[in-house]
């Protein structure tokens, strides 16, 4: 089943891991760029980024050039803010959503507390779908690198290949 990876990384967690997926599975990567770029830092990044995953905002993004019609699954990669989706993925789903439509659809949330489940159902409203098929939670997987995250990683990747 040919797969897209989409995802948004501030700290480098979601992309560490959309990069395992694409070692081991051949998964194509899409890395969303928003055009102002969020704060990285202490209180203005909780804050900020909070404030934008519960407004529901749909951050304008760097240009992106992707065919959606050659892929039969969508694996979106995010870090969880406020129990959230990030909205770099709201913009994306707005702009792709007849796309995305019919998609075997996974996802993969990186955390350093809780909320991810909370942000799969988000992710599945936002989509216009029930539920989301294969899912993970990875905390802080590069950060806090370590055997178990990485066998959890190299999990989720086997789910995705069945």
């Amino acid at each position: 089943m040919k797969t897209l990876v989409v995802y948004f990384s501030l700290e480098g967690n979601t992309d560490y891991v959309a990069g395992v997926i694409n070692d081991k599975t051949g998964a194509d990567l899409l890395r969303l760029v928003p055009k102002k770029a969020y704060h990285d830092k202490g209180f203005a990044k909780f804050f900020w980024g909070g404030k934008s995953a519960v407004m529901a905002e749909k951050p304008a993004l760097e240009s992106y050039n992707v065919n959606l019609d050659e892929y039969e699954r969508i694996v979106f990669g995010f870090p969880v803010w406020a129990s959230n989706i990030t909205p770099p993925l709201r913009t994306f789903i707005e702009e792709n959503r007849d796309k995305i439509k019919g998609k075997n659809i996974a996802a993969f949330a990186c955390q350093s507390g809780a909320g991810a489940e909370k942000a799969f159902s988000k992710l599945a409203a936002c989509i216009g779908v029930e539920g989301i098929g294969q899912t993970a939670v990875f905390i802080d997987p590069l950060a806090g690198k370590n055997d178990k995250t990485d066998d959890q990683i190299l999990n989720f990747c086997n789910l995705l290949a069945n």
